[in-house]
């Protein structure tokens, strides 16, 4: 996520500087073989393109306002984990105690169980983070976005789980890891904990009951989570999409011929390039946002920064134990700003 005020216009222009370049390069193919060889036949009517256009920019909405609920559910996601989180722990804080103990537990043992099940928990959300950032085939995955992948710290691999071996006993991180899908299961074993608190009496039943609500509340949210990564944006909007883009922008500069030579000067003539080159390059960016907001954790520029999230609820939850060795927060990266 781009954490400044705004991306400058060229850093906008960089990302897509190789479509200026081709744009260019294609706006000026009419017009030179309108000028040099007097080819009047490149000259296409304006209104039928400009119907196309419309058709165009309206799909182009519709995508976008797509792209964008699915971004926006992501971060309203996200924004419940937060809210959950800080709920569980200040159960986890208050709940566990020695009121209905079979055997009474001194404070400093209360205390390691209650940081135990909240490790648990920053270990729950820092794998859910990882295992969001792993590329999916319909994602974006060039050379390009693998660096800045690696310089954000965001590559998806086996070893950024070691992110959470220090948040759990050696048994858990052991069997979790044997596990397809690591956060699941870090529930899993969450809940049995619960339980067997809960036979011993160092958690009330009622008091059980609604911390268990809170792990299926927790399910739920990392349900909707993984939804959104591992169903895409429809494929069949995506491609007709994409198409109806591309045959406009190929069209485009035939059009413009026939806007500019009503001018009746070479000078506007030529200018029919720039024009071209600006139209193109106007629906392109709009075609693109579209579609890198679709997948919001690819963890590239425009993405729900769901590591940064993730490391401020550890920081959050971890002070209500009145714990002092916490992480940094996590701050822009870059001349872009970017929180990931």
């Amino acid at each position: 996520m781009q954490a400044g005020r705004r991306y400058t216009f060229f850093q906008t222009a960089n990302w897509t500087r190789k479509y200026i370049l081709l744009f260019l390069i294609w706006d000026t193919i009419p017009v030179s073989l309108y000028f040099f060889f007097g080819i009047e036949w490149v000259v296409i009517p304006w209104q039928p393109l400009s119907l196309i256009g419309i058709a165009v920019a309206f799909y182009l909405g519709f995508k976008n306002n797509s792209s964008y609920d699915r971004l926006w559910e992501a971060r309203k996601i996200w924004g419940g984990i937060v809210n959950a989180s800080r709920s569980f722990t200040v159960m986890a804080r208050d709940f566990i105690n020695n009121d209905e103990a079979v055997q009474q537990l001194s404070n400093d043992q209360l205390m390691e169980i209650r940081k135990k099940i909240v490790h648990r928990h920053v270990a729950w959300l820092h794998a859910l983070a990882i295992e969001m950032r792993k590329v999916k085939k319909w994602e974006h995955d060039n050379r390009k976005e693998k660096r800045l992948r690696k310089m954000l710290g965001v590559e998806y691999s086996e070893t950024q789980f070691d992110r959470v071996r220090n948040m759990l006993s050696e048994a858990d991180f052991d069997y979790v890891m044997s596990k397809g899908n690591r956060s699941s299961h870090l529930l899993s074993v969450q809940s049995k904990d619960l339980m067997q608190l809960r036979r011993k009496g160092i958690i009330e039943h009622f008091r059980h009951l609604q911390m268990q609500e809170m792990i299926t509340e927790f399910y739920t949210l990392q349900g909707k989570s993984e939804r959104i990564k591992n169903f895409p944006f429809p494929r069949q909007y995506a491609t007709v999409n994409y198409f109806f883009a591309v045959i406009f922008i190929l069209l485009l500069p035939f059009g413009m011929l026939d806007i500019f030579i009503e001018k009746g000067t070479q000078f506007w003539l030529w200018m029919s390039i720039p024009f071209s080159v600006i139209a193109s390059w106007v629906f392109w960016m709009m075609e693109m946002i579209g579609e890198y907001s679709e997948n919001p954790f690819e963890g590239l520029y425009n993405d729900v920064p769901i590591t940064n999230i993730a490391t401020g609820i550890e920081i959050d939850i971890r002070q209500m134990l009145d714990e002092e060795d916490l992480p940094d927060p996590v701050v822009p990266l870059g001349k872009m700003e970017l929180l990931i």
